[in-house]
């Protein structure tokens, strides 16, 4: 197919690669340059997303927050200027579920259709094609598009309308900050009480405490690796999402409230670009105490 990708970020650009890779033609446009490893793979790099739209069967967007999307989709030579019935869109971003809703409404609108599939699984995921993408929209867009999302990741799951892929990936969201928070108490505590970390974490790994977040991002906590697989900042996104629609909706979510707060001290300690994962260093300051960094 032609498709286009807009978006060559820290995820956007490996996952453009497996569309290559998949035999697809790629039509992309980004901040920025072009990454040479796409550029020696062929891809087409265009001026606009109007550009884009028009070369492309189905456009893919990979940009970091709602007003980004909106930009993209429907400023000034965005993608909505260059579409045509039949096409679609589909937004890989993590964005608003409400406003993801509106923007469906206006492409289709256009005679296209409109799918919402925002992904998990970070930059590691991102490079071995295995992301979990979440899915709203409509279900004979989703089966066109679920050949090329299958390039890109391992648990593709169809949640509902519109909207409710990106619902899903607040909910995840919520989950991995949690879970990151559990994870760094739980090392901070070994390390405190004189338990190597990286020991503790490999004897958790084994029970019923093991989990992604612990076998990832437990080793960044005590090998000090921080740089950004996925910002805090883009995390503090997510979650402000969550905490914002849930007062909405009159739902208390205070362990999602605290994690919050440790991002956004670690924020105020120089770290909006820090890898999530540094939540850890929020309990640190918190408790006078750094887990020593290993090897």
């Amino acid at each position: 197919m032609k498709i286009g990708f807009i978006g060559l970020g820290i995820m956007g650009a490996p996952m453009a690669g497996h569309l290559v890779d998949g035999g697809h033609e790629l039509f992309v446009n980004t901040i920025g340059e072009v990454p040479a490893f796409l550029q020696e793979k062929g891809v087409k790099a265009l001026a606009s997303g109007k550009e884009v739209a028009q070369a492309a069967e189905v456009i893919i967007t990979m940009v970091p927050d709602t007003p980004d999307v909106a930009k993209v989709l429907f400023g000034e030579n965005g993608v909505a200027e260059g579409l045509s019935a039949g096409k679609i869109v589909v937004d890989m971003s993590s964005i608003s579920p409400v406003e993801t809703k509106e923007f469906a409404k206006k492409v289709e609108a256009l005679g296209c259709q409109y799918v919402d599939a925002p992904v998990s699984g970070g930059e590691v995921g991102a490079k071995a094609a295995t992301l979990s993408i979440m899915c709203g929209g409509p279900e004979a867009a989703f089966d066109k598009v679920l050949p090329i999302l299958q390039l890109m990741g391992k648990n593709i799951t169809r949640v509902g309308e519109n909207g409710d892929g990106q619902t899903a990936k607040v909910a995840n969201q919520m989950i991995v900050a949690l879970t990151i928070e559990a994870v760094g108490e739980a090392l901070l505590f070994a390390s405190k009480l004189g338990a190597d970390p990286a020991k503790v974490r490999q004897a958790l790994l084994g029970g019923f405490a093991s989990s992604k977040i612990l076998e990832v991002h437990g080793e960044r906590m005590y090998k000090r690796t921080f740089n950004p697989g996925f910002r805090i900042a883009l995390h503090q996104k997510d979650l402000n999402l969550a905490l914002s629609n849930a007062q909405k909706l009159g739902l208390a979510l205070p362990a999602t409230a605290l994690c919050q707060q440790l991002f956004n001290t670690c924020v105020a300690n120089g770290g909006a670009a820090w890898d999530h994962s540094a939540l850890v260093r929020a309990l640190e300051v918190m408790g006078n105490y750094e887990i020593p960094a290993q090897e």
